[in-house]
């Protein structure tokens, strides 16, 4: 196994080791546990990454208010993708028209 990925499976371990025990996830408890040092978790996006998704899905997740705030954040996603798709079609039919006129 790289050390890259060593690394990233002991993040994943111990943010799910502290959200089992319903503790907050925080960068000094996981550096703590994994013996990496924070400024490496701030520094690496991809253990940055990991933490961050257990802070934000870990606790909150199962709460009503956390629900609501995911699905509020989830719909605030799908309406700026639904836009740029119409962004898009309204290109792509403005080139079509632009295509069929005579030269």
């Amino acid at each position: 196994m790289p050390a890259d990925h060593h690394e990233q499976a002991r993040v994943e371990a111990a943010c799910a080791e502290l959200a089992a025990a319903g503790q907050p996830v925080t960068f000094a408890d996981v550096a703590n546990r994994t013996r990496i040092s924070r400024t490496t978790l701030y520094r690496r996006a991809d253990l940055r990454a990991v933490i961050e998704e257990h802070r934000t899905h870990g606790q909150d997740a199962s709460t009503l208010t956390g629900l609501t705030v995911q699905i509020d954040q989830l719909r605030r996603s799908l309406e700026a993708v639904a836009a740029k798709v119409r962004r898009h079609e309204e290109t792509i039919r403005r080139l079509e028209h632009a295509r069929r006129r005579p030269g």
